[in-house]
């Protein structure tokens, strides 16, 4: 993620854009999703990569969920301790494997932690400063019909659940939001964290998707509660599960409002600026240098964007699709009820890397 600071002559132009009227970017008329078979795939899948270590569970992949890249250009995966339960079902309750493993470009494994800290990966991202955060998303002291909730390995006997932690690039715990094991509503409790992105003056955002909340909430750089905003609803500003957040150089908040089959644009205050349904049924969002990437595990015939699941690139200056790679499981799309990615990345070569959940896979694209 980068995010880079409006200048006063930035501020200016926007003022008399919209006092002549003149549509901004965010405002562009919304492309429907039959425009996306015209849309080219300029990507190639890159073969073998990473290479994952026989030691950690015979080198195969169980459900992932995120993919980030840290300034090193490092390549940061959360997936779900091995597990390949049926797509979306997959815990680390009560397994030990590290949830947060790091590669080097060439895909090799450089580091990994955080097992037994957490049940349900599921938010992720990476910051200016390489600090990793990660959010576990289960529902207090239950997570899919498996209770109680309690730690493994070193961390065996805590309460966990309903978190949102930062680490320093080697593993050690910098801040923790959330009350373990409790889900909640209030200023102090998430019911079920999507999703994690910081600005580089260190604010932090986090979205409350996967529960009944259906709102983001935003933190001061020391975890201070500010305010939350947005609610259940299908109107501008609300939210049916908002499921990743991400910002673009302009500082405007993008969520994947995946229930909605839209991404919305909102300020930082949580205004609503647009919404755009071009980028199909949004379960992951990235953005870089104003490259906007979206991934669509979700849709179906009956079900969101109609064989358009995949991943969607874009600008966030008009709102455009200008390419789209095929989730390679497209074909089952009415049989399966979650394939491809779930989180998505791209690197300063802009290649594109995608966490699969259903099919258990990490995917790299570069440049035909």
């Amino acid at each position: 993620m980068r995010y880079a600071r409006r200048t006063v002559v930035g501020f200016f132009a926007v003022a008399v854009v919209a006092a002549l009227g003149v549509r901004t970017p965010a405002q562009q008329t919304e492309i429907k999703y039959s425009d996306v078979s015209k849309v080219p795939n300029p990507y190639r899948l890159v073969k073998g990569w990473p290479t994952l270590p026989k030691t950690m569970n015979g080198g195969h992949w169980g459900e992932l969920i995120r993919v980030d890249t840290d300034p090193k250009g490092n390549i940061w995966v959360y997936h779900r301790c091995f597990n390949t339960e049926p797509e979306g079902a997959a815990t680390c309750v009560g397994r030990t494997e590290p949830p947060i493993l790091a590669f080097d470009a060439s895909g090799k494994l450089l580091k990994s932690f955080g097992g037994g800290m957490f049940a349900f990966p599921h938010g992720f991202t990476v910051d200016s400063e390489g600090n990793v955060w990660a959010s576990d998303a289960s529902a207090g002291q239950v997570v899919l019909g498996k209770e109680p909730i309690a730690a493994a390995g070193p961390f065996k006997g805590m309460k966990m659940g309903g978190q949102v932690f930062k680490f320093s690039p080697e593993g050690k715990v910098l801040m923790t939001i959330g009350k373990p094991g409790v889900a909640g509503s209030g200023n102090e409790a998430f019911d079920r964290p999507t999703g994690v992105a910081v600005l580089p003056d260190g604010t932090i955002f986090v979205s409350d998707g996967h529960g009944k909340n259906d709102r983001i909430v935003k933190f001061a750089k020391d975890g201070t509660f500010v305010k939350a905003f947005g609610r259940h609803g299908s109107g501008p500003g609300e939210f049916d599960q908002p499921h990743d957040i991400n910002f673009d150089s302009q500082g405007r908040l993008y969520v994947a409002d995946r229930n909605n089959n839209r991404v919305q644009i909102l300020d930082q205050d949580g205004k609503f600026i647009a919404s755009w349904k071009q980028f199909g049924r949004p379960s992951g969002i990235y953005i870089k240098n104003d490259i906007l990437y979206v991934s669509d595990s979700h849709s179906n015939a009956k079900l969101g964007n109609a064989n358009g699941r995949g991943i969607y690139i874009g600008s966030v200056k008009d709102g455009k699709v200008t390419a789209f790679i095929p989730d390679p499981d497209g074909d089952q799309a009415d049989v399966n009820r979650i394939s491809g990615a779930s989180g998505i990345c791209a690197d300063d070569q802009g290649n594109v890397y995608a966490a699969d959940v259903g099919s258990h896979n990490l995917r790299k694209y570069s440049k035909k």
